[in-house]
């Protein structure tokens, strides 16, 4: 027993040794011997905290506990902790559990805290103070918060029983700071001031309000005021000074109320120990007059005190305010009342609601924005005041006093809840602490405070619009940081020489938003001002003006309209998709498309992404955290993207066009089943975009910040990396011609491995060489050295492979670039003719080129002016085309063209379709030609390796092609296909809202003048008469007969072959028509659907004749001779031929007729049309001879009943 009591007292005396030292180190005065009176005092101090929890256990002293400094706490101290001396394990437990479920506590630390009470951050007594709260020993100071301040605290040695201490949670974001949650024990006992000998006297807010009026009584006479405090304004820093305003009222809260304006740096701390309702005494007040300000105002002066208002203690001073006034009376504040609507010119204007409110915070939003949620069903936005100190304190856990906050509902923008927003009027008061430790925040979530006060300060966003943009930059910084960017500089505060990208990228959009002539904010008027203005004051619901997708989200959702919209019967419909076989119904079905504009989406998406090139597509794309997005740029209609200074940088565009490209292989057997999925095998989708850069905001980003973890792009890829200290060298050339980008075979060097050497995807430039290798002087470049022979022609062929595929899409006809390749050249004549190519000499003369050469990975492209180089000036940049006379021509010596056209149609043709022996691609253009009045159509297939097209050929684009292979078909018909040499340049997209031109009206005899006639057109005509006509059921899958009379096949088909998959049958009809206008005739084919409206049969009368036609499987009609004699497959005496038969001849067949159709074959020169012929007509008894243009063959696309018809029809007329 005795040696555990001597132990006890060793360890005891071991504490007191310790605590001795660290008083005398830390809090006695650093010139001062040892302070023996103070060490006892603070030991006293623990001892007297420590026995009032009232179980000492034999001990005096908190063996457990060990003193802190100010400088342990700031650079030992890393996690957030809590030490409570007073309190017992018990104790802790209890208040950690009323802390709830949420959050994670803060842990417990045994330590001792003492130090002085200050609102000084230094030593220095004329330092500036700014109403900040310190603790100071002599190791430094750290700032603190203290709840219910008492100003004779201040100065004044304490020790802290209870306290929490949280570090900067981010290294560069400064210092920690103290929570004081108790009151703190004094070392020294605190001085009470006794009363007044005599009464204070003091004017009440009604006396002092109408003094106001009368300056001439209170010039020499500084007054004290006594009232009550009705209103506490938030504390103003600015540059030059700091104040707040208090406002001191009677009892009765209708009464009236006078204002105090505290200016006085020692007096800025008042603002943390008023509180709204205590009666106070502020003494040896002034009259002032602020600048800007309409009224006189009470001010405090430098020996003014705040003093708590003591009725026994203070005394009325009565004053004689007799005699003219001279201002008049300000008016009344207004009475809080329930806002009312009104109607504005940008929508329902609203007037928000002044209240206050006590409340708990429950989640931290927006940190650095100002905004957090109250009570967890409230928003609150903190951003329209300045509280950088409060903002550390703030955590879910702390419960705050809102005076005068505004309360704003239906603010929209994305924001469901009410708001409560504090302007500079109304005071955020602290009134309890968090037990929960700050959630962890990364680096990117403290960026940005400066930018968010910038909004607000600079821009006068009010709160609707300052929600959304907060929200927009958060999805902003989600979307490009930090791969992309860097959180600092994209949140950073825009400055005329450093512009914040983040509100660069919102600019656009807030210019249309942001009201013109916005004044800017008065924090003195905004204060004091009746009635009360703000930026908070009146507020109109916020329709969601845009927002910012990632790019998978904008391709995910575009690829899921797609497939949502993607309905066979809508893209087939039923008239014709009825009489398909199954092999063209699924060709029709493999390709379609979908182009979604951004007025299709709600809100409104605006693109964002960094530009990169592909090395394994050589296509643009847009990049961002999410992923990539492919897309076609233009520079503006007819003009191609040629400057590789773009890449990198940051692309904004709000028109733009969300292409879906869909491609379905799919085993329909028939029509019946289009609306069962089942038959569909596989689908895919290439999702792009495309706009043109005129519509777009382009953004320079430096380049150290353009780096992506998860891009594709190598880091060679950026052309325009800024030159290394070993510089380079370049050339000019002028690039006259491009050829596809494919997969090529390539010779395999000699030191190459021994595996077998695939194609690699590679294209082919040539052009001219301007002038020689130049070399790297400064930031320039030197003169060119010599050529060999300036009067060779310096044509060169370039062979981009690899990672320089990348430069496809930058590479035009015409345009003259600089080929750069940095560093030293590691052979003199690497730039120059004969170059580092392995291509032979043959095919470098076939294709009329002096010298090759394999432009490195590593090599980068620079555009440059033609106006600047003398050797461009005389030479035709333009873009080849061919004549309309060698286009349609027959001749196999221009086996190349080059035309621009219309898109009008893209089908994807399988294998075993009609007419495709491969896979392949059918482009349908219209050419339009200056010596042609209408378009003419002419057919390009695109076959592999050319698979899949280039983007953009879509119906309604316009593209130049170049260098295609004309070929003609048996029919005689021109068509063109795509060769390696092929050059493909989209010169505008598909128009946003398609309209759909009429075909023009014209006279049969028109069609005979060549290519001067259109391809497609309507004619008012007559049929003379019908030439043949079939009906028939066939099988859907190869379109053997489907006969149902016969027991053999009972409906099935006739094929030899082993059966068919598929047991549906199809109908299917032709009908060759005489028709004439008067000026000359024509045979027209019409076939399946058409052949109803033929024959002017209802649809269901076309229904019941197709089901007469299903039992004998097939019925053809064939009228010859100038008896119109009939030929029929059938038997004459059948009923069902004997009705067609009297139908074709009947006036319901032969009746005039609004007949739209195209050539059956399209304009050539390759036949000559026939000449007219002599031919006899009779006429009665009188022979006629005279001469008949040939018959024009037609298809038909549609038939409609003339109007004359309809009137013969009509017993009205």
């Amino acid at each position: 027993m005795a040696a555990s009591r001597a132990e006890a007292l060793a360890t005891e005396q071991a504490w007191l040794e310790a605590a001795q030292a660290f008083i005398q180190e830390t809090l006695c005065a650093p010139a001062k011997e040892r302070d023996v009176q103070l060490t006892e005092l603070v030991i006293d101090c623990v001892k007297t905290v420590c026995l009032s929890q009232g179980r000492n256990q034999g001990f005096t002293l908190p063996l457990s506990y060990s003193f802190v400094s100010v400088k342990d706490l700031r650079t030992q101290q890393h996690l957030p902790c809590c030490s409570h001396l007073s309190w017992s394990s018990t104790a802790y437990q209890d208040w950690a559990q009323e802390a709830g479920p949420r959050g994670v506590l803060l842990p417990q630390e045994q330590l001792l805290l003492a130090g002085t009470l200050t609102d000084r951050s230094g030593d220095l007594e004329h330092e500036c103070r700014n109403g900040s709260l310190y603790i100071r020993d002599n190791t430094g100071t750290l700032g603190c918060e203290l709840i219910d301040l008492d100003l004779s605290w201040l100065g004044h040695l304490f020790l802290f029983p209870s306290w929490s201490y949280l570090p900067p949670t981010i290294k560069s974001s400064g210092e920690g700071h103290l929570e004081l949650w108790g009151a703190p024990v004094p070392v020294f006992p605190l001085t009470i001031s006794p009363g007044p000998l005599t009464p204070i006297p003091v004017l009440y807010p009604e006396t002092a309000s109408r003094l106001l009026r009368h300056r001439s009584k209170c010039r020499d006479v500084q007054p004290n005021l006594a009232g009550t405090l009705v209103r506490l304004s938030a504390l103003v820093k600015s540059q030059k000074r700091a104040y707040f305003v208090l406002s001191l009222g009677g009892s009765s809260p209708a009464g009236s109320h006078v204002s105090v304006i505290v200016q006085v740096p020692a007096q800025l701390v008042w603002h943390r120990a008023l509180w709204p309702g205590r009666a106070y005494v502020l003494t040896e007040l002034r009259v002032s007059k602020l600048r800007g300000h309409r009224y006189w105002i009470w001010m405090t002066g430098p020996s003014s005190q705040l003093l708590p208002l003591k009725p026994e203690c203070v005394q009325e001073l009565e004053l004689e305010l007799d005699g003219p006034l001279l201002e008049a009376d300000p008016s009344p504040p207004p009475i809080p009342c329930n806002p009312q609507d009104k109607k504005g010119p940008e929508g329902l204007v609203r007037d928000s609601r002044l209240l206050s409110y006590t409340g708990t915070i429950t989640d931290v939003l927006n940190r650095p924005a100002g905004l957090y949620e109250l009570d967890g069903q409230l928003g609150l936005c903190l951003a329209y005041q300045h509280l950088h100190g409060l903002r550390r304190v703030v955590r879910p856990g702390v419960r705050l006093e809102l005076q005068d906050v505004h309360l704003l509902q239906s603010v929209g923008g994305g924001t469901g809840r009410p708001v409560l927003a504090s302007c500079l009027r109304g005071a955020v008061l602290l009134r309890g602490f968090s037990r929960q430790m700050p959630e962890t925040q990364s680096s990117h979530r403290a960026q940005g405070a400066s930018l968010y006060e910038q909004l607000v300060w600079e821009h006068q966003l009010g709160l609707p619009l300052y929600l959304w943009a907060t929200r927009a930059l958060e999805e902003l910084a989600s979307k490009l940081c930090p791969h992309m960017l860097r959180h600092h500089q994209f949140l950073q505060h825009s400055s005329p020489g450093s512009p914040s990208l983040g509100l660069q990228i919102l600019a656009p959009t807030l210019e249309v938003l942001i009201p013109p002539c916005c004044p800017s904010r008065n924090p003195q008027n905004e204060i004091l001002e009746e009635p009360h203005h703000c930026p908070l004051q009146k507020y109109a619901r916020l329709q969601t003006p845009c927002s910012f997708p990632t790019l998978a989200a904008l391709k995910k959702e575009g690829e899921c309209r797609a497939w949502d919209s993607f309905d066979p019967k809508t893209l087939l419909p039923l008239p014709e998709a009825s009489h398909l076989p199954s092999c063209e119904l699924n060709q029709r079905l493999a390709w379609s498309w979908l182009c979604l504009l951004p007025s299709a989406f709600h809100p409104a998406p605006v693109l964002l992404g960094v530009l990169a090139p592909s090395s394994r597509k050589g296509c643009l794309k847009l990049q961002d955290q999410s992923g990539s997005l492919l897309c076609l740029l233009l520079a503006d209609p007819s003009q191609p993207l040629t400057d590789p200074r773009l890449i990198g940088c940051l692309v904004r565009a709000e028109r733009f066009q969300l292409v879906i490209e869909r491609t379905v292989r799919s085993n329909f057997p028939s029509w019946k089943e289009l609306s069962m999925t089942g038959f569909i095998q596989k689908q895919q989708a290439r999702v792009y975009v495309q706009f043109f850069l005129a519509d777009a905001l382009i953004l320079s980003v430096p380049r150290p910040f353009f780096h992506s973890a998860s891009s594709s792009t190598p880091p060679q890829t950026e052309p325009s990396l800024p030159e290394g200290p070993h510089g380079g060298h370049s050339r000019l050339f002028l690039l006259s011609h491009k050829e596809a980008l494919m997969k090529r075979n390539f010779c395999v060097p000699p030191r190459a491995s021994s595996e077998v050497p695939k194609p690699t995807l590679s294209f082919h430039v040539s052009g001219n060489w301007l002038r020689g290798t130049q070399r790297k002087e400064g930031t320039g470049w030197g003169p060119p050295e010599p050529m060999e022979d300036e009067n060779v022609d310096q044509k060169v062929l370039l062979i981009f492979l690899g990672s320089s595929v990348r430069w496809f899409e930058f590479l035009h006809p015409g345009q003259v670039y600089r080929l750069v390749a940095p560093g030293p050249l590691q052979t003199p004549m690497l730039l120059e003719e004969g170059g580092s190519s392995c291509i032979s000499q043959r095919p470098l003369e076939l294709a009329g080129c002096a010298s090759c050469l394999t432009v490195q990975d590593e090599w980068r492209l620079e555009l440059e002016s033609p106006q600047d180089i003398p050797e461009v000036l005389g030479i035709n940049r333009a873009l080849p085309e061919t004549s309309l006379t060698d286009l349609l021509s027959g001749n196999s010596t221009d086996s190349l063209v080059s035309f621009s056209a219309e898109i009008l149609s893209h089908l994807r043709m399988m294998p075993g379709s009609t007419g495709a022996i491969k896979r392949c691609v059918k482009l349908t253009v219209a050419l339009e030609t200056a010596d042609c009045e209408f378009p003419l159509h002419l057919d390009i297939y695109i076959e592999d390796p050319h698979l899949p097209p280039p983007l953009g050929l879509l119906p309604g684009a316009r593209v130049y092609f170049s260098q295609l292979e004309k070929r003609v078909s048996r029919s005689h018909n021109v068509y063109c296909c795509f060769r390696s040499s092929t050059y493909v340049q989209v010169l505008s997209f598909p128009p946003d809202t398609t309209i759909s031109a009429p075909l023009p009206h014209i006279y049969l005899a028109e069609l005979l003048q060549g290519r001067r006639a259109p391809f497609r057109a309507t004619a008012s005509c007559h049929v003379v008469s019908v030439f043949s006509l079939q009906l028939s059921w066939v099988c859907a899958h190869c379109t053997s007969l489907c006969p149902q009379l016969l027991s053999l096949f009972q409906g099935r088909c006739t094929c030899q072959s082993p059966s068919c998959p598929t047991q549906t049958s199809i109908s299917q009809a032709s009908i060759r028509l005489l028709v004439e206008d008067g000026t000359a005739e024509a045979v027209v084919t019409c076939r399946n659907h058409q052949v109803a409206a033929a024959l002017g049969l209802r649809p269901s009368e076309w229904t019941s004749l197709l089901e007469f036609v299903r039992g004998p499987g097939r019925v053809a009609l064939q009228f010859i001779g100038p008896g119109a004699q009939l030929e029929s497959s059938a038997k004459m005496d059948e009923p069902l031929t004997r009705f067609l038969q009297t139908l074709c001849i009947s006036f319901s067949v032969l009746r005039p007729i609004v007949l739209s159709f195209e050539l059956k074959r399209k304009p050539s020169k390759i036949i000559s049309l026939e000449p007219p012929r002599l031919q006899r007509f009779q006429c009665g008894e009188f022979p006629f001879l005279t001469r008949v243009n040939p018959r024009i063959q037609l298809s038909c696309l549609s038939i409609q009943e003339h109007p004359s018809a309809l009137r013969a029809l009509d017993p009205y007329c």
